[in-house]
């Protein structure tokens, strides 16, 4: 009688991993299908996007992902544009400019936020996370009216001064230098460093993550920035790229096959930093949530 319960009770144990297996696999099979759809609508406008490229003006309304008669003529002509690969210089000076300020900007200060006490550093630290709250879009006239005053308007200053410092990079960084012993920052001082050398030879090193994923961010965001550079230049040859392919027009038709083409040359720059530095992207963002 023992043995046919316990035989009984062996059966029941296995029957219920079996369903709890089929769960299970029915669960991630779920979630498979979902990140599969999810990814197809992420990838799709980029596909279209690349397939217009190819395309004449009289195949662009045609939705086939293969045109019908692929060509290189956008290309060649958005390539021969000096305007184009003027736009091209601007974003990159821009935006590399823009990203080595903040990373030495936004790290600075979130290392003296964290590494030293002092009275009302907390009140500074809120000070600058309350910034994140207030929308770009009411910053846009004060930006403009500074640009005005002091001669701003259609320069490289004009567009790069309100993005050379950020909330958010003060804010990652001050959460990844807490990770940084103190003990280390002693024992530099006691060799005889000063307090910038500290900064740079001993804490910069050990925060490498959040300083690849601050600077990817920063570059992503002002490589593809468009309202303030709209504002602030006047002249063609100040424009960026986003701003620059917007005048790929003609009197009544917008012409999509370039503006689609110039726009899949403009992401290959984002795309290859997407591609070479998510996994900091990545460990930066989950980092940074972990610490706070």
């Amino acid at each position: 009688m023992a043995f046919s319960e316990t035989l009984d009770t062996g059966r029941n144990a296995s029957a219920l991993r079996s369903a709890t297996r089929r769960k299970r696999s029915q669960a991630q099979l779920i979630r498979w299908l979902l990140l599969f759809a999810g990814g197809i609508a992420m990838v799709m406008p980029i596909i279209y996007m690349l397939s217009t490229s190819f395309k004449y003006p009289f195949e662009v309304y045609n939705l086939n992902l293969i045109p019908e008669e692929p060509t290189l003529e956008n290309y060649t002509y958005v390539l021969e544009d000096g305007r184009f690969f003027s736009w091209f210089t601007n974003s990159v000076v821009i935006a590399t400019i823009t990203t080595i300020c903040n990373v030495l900007f936004d790290s600075l200060v979130g290392y003296v936020l964290c590494k030293y006490t002092f009275p009302g550093r907390y009140i500074v630290f809120i000070a600058i996370l309350s910034t994140l709250m207030i929308p770009t879009e009411m910053l846009v006239i004060p930006w403009y009216l500074m640009s005005s005053t002091f001669g701003w308007l259609d320069t490289y200053w004009g567009i790069m001064f309100p993005g050379l410092m950020t909330a958010f990079g003060v804010f990652l960084m001050k959460q990844f230098f807490e990770t940084v012993p103190d003990d280390f920052l002693e024992a530099a001082r006691i060799d005889g460093l000063n307090e910038l050398q500290i900064w740079w030879t001993v804490a910069m090193p050990l925060v490498r993550p959040a300083l690849a994923a601050l600077a990817i961010f920063v570059f992503l965001g002002n490589w593809t920035a468009f309202i303030w550079p709209l504002i602030v230049t006047n002249s063609q040859e100040m424009y960026t790229l986003p701003v620059g392919l917007t005048t790929f027009s003609v009197e009544a038709q917008v012409e999509w096959e370039l503006i689609m083409t110039g726009a899949a040359i403009s992401t290959i720059p984002t795309l290859i930093v997407f591609l070479v530095f998510q996994r900091y992207i990545i460990r930066g963002v989950v980092m940074a949530g972990l610490k706070g």
